[in-house]
C-alpha cells in the first residue's frame, strides 16, 4: 500500500522548516548509502548535528509521531534517525531497495515502511519524481510541499534525475508493531470506518463499542511491541 498524507505538514511549521533548510550545512549523500546503492545515489544530506539541524529535527519528528493518519497506517514501534536529501540538476538516486536493517545496538530497527515528505514546491524544480516499482505496476509521485509518502520498503524505488531546479525532500523508515503488510491494510480499513462512525453517530453507540473491541483485540494478536 502507497499512501500519500496531505498536509503533514502545517502552512506556518513548513515555512519555519524552509527558512531553516537555507542555515544548514550539507555533505555528500554516498556517505548515508549501502554498499550496493553507493554508486546509484547522487545527492546531498544535510548536517543535523548543529543547533538548527537539531531544531529542524526534532519539529520533523514531532510532526511526524503525532500525525494521526501516518500512526494509522503505520502503527509505528520506532522510527529510523531522520534524513534530509538535497537533490540538484543532474542528480538522482537509481532503483534500489532500503537494507532490511538499519541502525545499530539499541538503536537497531527492522524496516517494514519508508517515508518521504516533500519540503519544496513541485513547480521549483523538474523531474525528481518518487519512482515506486510495484507488483502492481509503477507509481511516479512528485507531491506538494508538506504531504508525505509512505510506501513498502520492500519495494525497488527510486528518484528520478532533476532535471532543473533543487529537490528537498526529508526521508526515514518505520519499524512497525505489526509487521504483516495485510494486517496494517486491515487496521488501517477499520481505523478509517471508525472515524467516520464517530462522524455519524452518536457516542456510544453499539457499532463503535463493537469495532473499539475489534480494533483492539486485532492488535493483541497481531502487535509485537
Amino acid at each position: 500500500m502507497i499512501l500519500t498524507i496531505a498536509e503533514l505538514l502545517a502552512t506556518d511549521a513548513l515555512g519555519t522548516i524552509q527558512a531553516d533548510l537555507t542555515r544548514l550545512e550539507w555533505r555528500d549523500g554516498r556517505e548515508t548509502a549501502g554498499s550496493q546503492a553507493r554508486g546509484m545515489k547522487r545527492n546531498k544530506q544535510a548536517d543535523l548535528s548543529s543547533p538548527v539541524g537539531r531544531r529542524l529535527r526534532d519539529a520533523l519528528s514531532a510532526a511526524l509521531s503525532a500525525h494521526p493518519v501516518l500512526n494509522a497506517g503505520a502503527r509505528p514501534r520506532r522510527f529510523s534517525r531522520l534524513l534530509v536529501s538535497q537533490t540538484g540538476e543532474g542528480g538522482g538516486y537509481g532503483p534500489h531497495v532500503d537494507n532490511a536493517l538499519m541502525g545499530r545496538g539499541e538503536a537497531r530497527l527492522r524496516t517494514d515502511l519508508s517515508f518521504t515528505l516533500f519540503l519544496t514546491p513541485p513547480e521549483e524544480y523538474e523531474g525528481g519524481e518518487l519512482v515506486v516499482h510495484g507488483a502492481d505496476g509503477t507509481q511516479r509521485i512528485k507531491a506538494k510541499a508538506g504531504d508525505l509518502v509512505l510506501y513498502p520498503s520492500t519495494e525497488l524505488h527510486e528518484v528520478a534525475t532533476v532535471t532543473q531546479g533543487t529537490r528537498t525532500v526529508c526521508v526515514g523508515w518505520i519499524e512497525s508493531l505489526v509487521a504483516d503488510a495485510a494486517q496494517r491494510a486491515i487496521l488501517f480499513d477499520l481505523a478509517n470506518l471508525q472515524a467516520s462512525l464517530r462522524e455519524s453517530l452518536p457516542d456510544g453507540s453499539g457499532e463503535q463499542l463493537v469495532l473499539d473491541k475489534t480494533l483492539a483485540n486485532l492488535l493483541r494478536m497481531w502487535a509485537r511491541p
